[in-house]
């Protein structure tokens, strides 16, 4: 299909999911890379009492954290 076709039946409205391979789709930066983290102990505590607290993983706090930080400096 050429795409000026696939343009028209998008612009119409119709669903072109149909017309879509997803089997290789990927979202651009959401691959992940396992990386390996060393805290002073401290601080393992302190992320395990609020991941706890707030009743998440402690891997999951961590992203939450790190992510927020990276947000407020790219603001």
């Amino acid at each position: 299909m050429k795409a000026k076709e696939f343009d028209k039946i998008f612009d119409s409205g119709e669903d072109i999911t149909k017309l879509l391979d997803l089997s290789k789709a990927k979202r651009p930066e959401q691959e992940y890379k396992r990386v390996n983290v060393d805290f002073p102990i401290w601080m393992i505590h302190s992320l395990d009492r609020e991941a706890k607290r707030l009743g998440v993983p402690r891997q999951s706090l961590i992203k939450v954290l790190v992510a927020q930080h990276l947000e407020k400096a790219h603001a």
